[in-house]
């Protein structure tokens, strides 16, 4: 349903569940073989990730696939055989699925924002599809109603007008209750993220010690439903070389109890893998954490396939990574082999919605309304209600699919299995 807003645009199942159950994280994490599934590629050359622990964590946001489906995305393996998704990314190697939670991304009529519309729901139908595949699930909590990252965190509608305490006693009972909901639907919870990329803002604090208090509050939630679980603090651009380390600082200033220091890196942005693993390692030296790429993503082909324009494309690409499928999965292999052999207790990396590509197809009119219907472009109309500055101008479609891991038409490319050639290669 659309709202009634003159639109603008610029270019830019449920399976069984209940196996799996619980926030266990001393199971080993399931690893393809050659018995599992064919790591040949006639195509793809790998160079072997040296060292590659086998417990290490390849992991795949798939927040938006519910609602790619609804509006009629199918996928295929590399066969050509239409499979469940979450199936096809585990006989890739991958073995954790992030999923991101908005805590009310509708308007008060029931429209979407879109990007997904990751609620609780979506985030509990993701998780049961993981868990019945065997893959763990990373729960990311945006404390907002829609897309948290460092410029704008937003305060949830239902949070507006209260206090910091009052705030932080709200991240606590959100956190708790809806991490028990995926408990009980059965989804594996291995780690949750408390915040989105939180530089320096957090739920509309921007003074450490208020968003300490609602790291906290998350974490506490975390350590007393999943227990075995590891906490997540996420941030961005570690091209700000001394970011990192003041942000480290704050957090063991105010005591916050956590596992895992996250970074994004998009290498388009983020500078370069060497001061991402200095920057990164530093954190692990001085705070004996664990360190994970919670998001990394590049292109594969640099065409546009829904009328709404790319964030990625020939202006901007990576030097000596070339916006091809051999390019792609050349980018994926080296953070990997970054966050393996030159930082310090890395533990994994995680690729964003590299299952989110076009729908429709024949025309931006026709991709419009699947949008708007059914959430599965970047945002909706109906968003403008609660972020009129971003997507109350700029809503639309999906401005990453030139970044999947499947084409246009839904089908695997030959990049989705780097996670499982990255230990033995391929040449």
């Amino acid at each position: 349903m659309m709202c009634s807003k003159s639109l603008r645009v610029i270019p830019m199942l449920l399976a069984m569940g209940m196996l799996l159950q619980g926030c266990n994280r001393e199971k080993e994490s399931w690893r393809p073989t050659r018995a599992d599934v064919s790591l040949r590629s006639d195509t793809l050359a790998v160079e072997r990730v040296e060292n590659l622990p086998q417990d290490f964590i390849f992991g795949m946001d798939a927040s938006c696939v519910p609602a790619l489906e609804d509006s009629g995305v199918r996928y295929f393996d590399h066969d050509g055989a239409e499979r469940d998704v979450f199936a096809i990314l585990r006989d890739n190697g991958i073995n954790y699925v992030r999923v991101r939670i908005w805590n009310d991304p509708f308007d008060e009529n029931g429209n979407g924002y879109g990007g997904g519309n990751c609620d609780i729901e979506n985030a509990v139908a993701i998780g049961r599809r993981a868990a019945a595949v065997g893959m763990k699930l990373l729960v990311n909590f945006h404390y907002s109603d829609f897309w948290a990252d460092p410029s704008k965190q937003m305060v949830p509608k239902a949070w507006q007008g209260m206090t910091v305490a009052e705030r932080a006693d709200a991240v606590y009972a959100y956190t708790k209750e809806c991490l028990i909901r995926l408990k009980d639907a059965g989804a594996d919870i291995g780690m949750v993220q408390v915040g989105n990329e939180t530089n320096d803002f957090m739920c509309g604090e921007r003074d450490w010690a208020n968003i300490t208090q609602f790291m906290s509050a998350g974490s506490r939630a975390v350590r007393e439903v999943c227990p075995d679980a590891l906490v997540v603090l996420h941030f961005s651009n570690p091209e700000k070389v001394t970011r990192y380390a003041e942000y480290g600082r704050y957090l063991a200033d105010y005591n916050v109890d956590y596992d895992v220091f996250a970074s994004s890196y998009y290498p388009f942005w983020h500078g370069t893998m060497d001061n991402l693993s200095a920057v990164l390692s530093d954190v692990a030296d001085t705070y004996g954490k664990k360190i994970l790429i919670a998001e990394t993503a590049y292109g594969y082909t640099e065409e546009d396939t829904d009328f709404f324009g790319n964030t990625l494309g020939a202006g901007n690409a990576a030097p000596g990574y070339p916006i091809t499928v051999q390019g792609q999965a050349n980018l994926v292999r080296d953070v990997i082999d970054t966050v393996v052999n030159k930082t310090k207790n890395g533990i994994g990396v995680f690729y964003w919605e590299g299952t989110w590509i076009s729908v429709g197809g024949s025309s931006y009119e026709e991709n419009r309304a699947l949008w708007e219907k059914y959430g599965s472009g970047w945002a909706t109309s109906c968003a403008a209600v609660y972020d009129p500055v971003d997507a109350g101008q700029w809503y639309g479609g999906c401005t990453v699919e030139n970044q999947a891991l499947f084409d246009e038409r839904g089908r695997a490319l030959e990049s989705l299995k780097i996670f499982a050639l990255a230990g033995e290669g391929n040449t």
